[in-house]
């Protein structure tokens, strides 16, 4: 008897056992990317989901941005920045370690905003750390930077995924095997399959709930839709098939939220191409797309249309869409004024997401409406960095520029699209040494007002962020103010 009372209290304690363990929350995740990334190195490549993997998760800066846009203090704990807005104290956290278990101090600091502004550097947004004169270590734990000019959005530039610290003994291997400070530590990467990225022991900061996440890499937008629905990936930022969306809201297993994005979505001209060169052919194409035709046919109506290089969510957006309204017998007539009444061929050179994909179809269509016969190319990203942005070699093309505020690319002759205008330049010196926010305002609603009317883009519409995940995940970004899918406050519910 008295065995069998303790055989059956036994099962009984192995079957509550077995039913709390299954109503306990995951700590594992896996997280489906349309893009690979070309590498892991932040500091050393262009591509946005370079940054969606490891910023914030594996790497840190100085600062960084919180889901809301706003900054917060990250690998600096404060700051002192000096009346004449020249120079920054930054006090570092204590206790920081790299993954390899070095320490990570202000020689760090130094090391990576030296190496970030040299003249060998590679960074692909060099221009950040343009105006840094010197920087010094005062202590193991305090850095000082110093201007050679005011700049009111220094901070804000420390939080861009290129300003992650970096260590020199990582710095030959960072690209395949990243060597962070963040809350996970990088595992494995399969190429072509997926990156996996584990909780970090021993962290500084406060500890994630998840022990493993999982990149999963899926081009296809409908291979994504059915990993979604086999529930064989958890979450899908920035999922790529937006017609499918409804049924998934319609699902109770799932959560679908579209949220707001940096992405200033463009047809992008090259400047110094024979045709593009010419403001009036620029102005030509402008008032040959029809925006809300490309929003509705590539991306399903998420999106708002946009007339210059800002978001339409901030604070100091200027509505120019009326400037390149569609228009496609102004666009034949300004192609007839510039002499082409038969219009000329081009490239439209198109990278893998299905914004550029779908969208270029569209375009290319309006186009030869007009008389412009652009041929498409479908390009890998490493096919497009290297062709488009690296070498200038295009006519058009079309891209999300997903870094924040960066109208600031304008300023820069040198950059793919290769704007030279030397009142816009001034514009951006003027900018950087403005405090005052109603002069700073004032200035960035004369940028856009000045790039919207030299048409040297076509601006088309604000990327929307549509994500689909499990309904129990809690803490995923609804918006993206930067290039990130930040775990670091995801977890299950139970």
């Amino acid at each position: 008897m008295t065995f069998k009372i303790r055989t059956a209290l036994l099962a009984s304690a192995l079957v509550l056992g077995a039913a709390l363990s299954a109503q306990a929350a995951r700590t594992d995740i896996v997280i489906g990317m349309q893009l690979e990334p070309p590498n892991l190195d932040p500091t050393g490549g262009a591509a946005a989901a370079i940054d969606e993997v490891v910023y914030a998760n594996v790497f840190e800066g100085l600062t960084r941005y919180r889901s809301d846009g706003s900054i917060a203090p990250a690998l600096a704990s404060s700051w002192d920045i000096s009346t004449d807005g020249l120079i920054y104290t930054f006090h570092l956290q204590s206790g920081v370690k790299f993954h390899d278990g070095t320490d990570m101090n202000a020689e760090d600091v130094k090391f990576s905003l030296d190496r970030a502004r040299a003249e060998d550097s590679t960074n692909a947004q060099k221009a950040l750390f343009k105006g840094i004169a010197s920087v010094d270590v005062v202590d193991p734990l305090t850095v000082k930077v110093t201007l050679s000019d005011p700049n009111g959005g220094f901070i804000t530039n420390m939080a861009w995924g290129d300003a992650v610290i970096v260590a020199p003994e990582s710095i030959a291997t960072n690209t395949t095997n990243p060597i962070g400070t963040g809350p996970f530590t990088f595992t494995e990467w399969v190429k072509g399959d997926k990156i996996v990225i584990s909780k970090n022991p021993n962290y500084w900061g406060e500890a994630v709930a998840l022990d493993k996440a999982t990149f999963k890499f899926i081009s296809d937008p409908t291979a994504a839709f059915a990993a979604m629905m086999a529930e064989d990936i958890d979450a899908f930022p920035g999922y790529p098939a937006p017609e499918t969306l409804p049924q998934f809201a319609a699902d109770p297993r799932f959560s679908v939220v579209g949220g707001n994005t940096e992405g200033e979505t463009i047809l992008a001209m090259n400047n110094k191409d024979e045709h593009f060169k010419n403001v009036k052919i620029r102005e030509a194409v402008a008032h040959a797309i029809n925006r809300q035709e490309i929003i509705d046919g590539a991306m399903f109506g998420y999106g708002k249309p946009i007339g210059t290089h800002f978001a339409p969510h901030n604070p100091d957006y200027v509505d120019l869409t009326g400037l390149s309204n569609y228009d496609p017998a102004l666009a034949k007539k300004l192609l007839a004024e510039a002499g082409f009444p038969n219009g000329f061929k081009t490239t439209l050179k198109l990278p893998p997401p299905s914004y550029a994909r779908r969208g270029g179809e569209i375009i290319a269509a309006q186009l030869r409406a007009v008389g412009i016969d652009a041929e498409i190319s479908n390009l890998e990203w490493a096919q497009w960095l290297e062709q488009v942005f690296k070498g200038k070699d295009f006519g058009l093309t079309i891209v999300s520029h997903t870094e924040p505020m960066d109208i600031g690319i304008y300023a820069r002759p040198e950059y793919y699209f290769q704007y030279d205008n030397p009142a816009f330049q001034l514009l951006m010196t003027d900018l950087n040494l403005a405090s005052d926010p109603e002069k700073r305002s004032a200035i960035l609603k004369e940028a856009q007002t000045m790039i919207a009317k030299d048409y040297v883009n076509g601006y088309l519409f604000q990327l929307a962020r549509t994500s689909v995940a499990n309904a129990k995940i809690k803490g995923l970004w609804e918006n993206s103010p930067t290039q990130a899918t930040d775990l670091t406050g995801v977890s299950w519910s139970d």
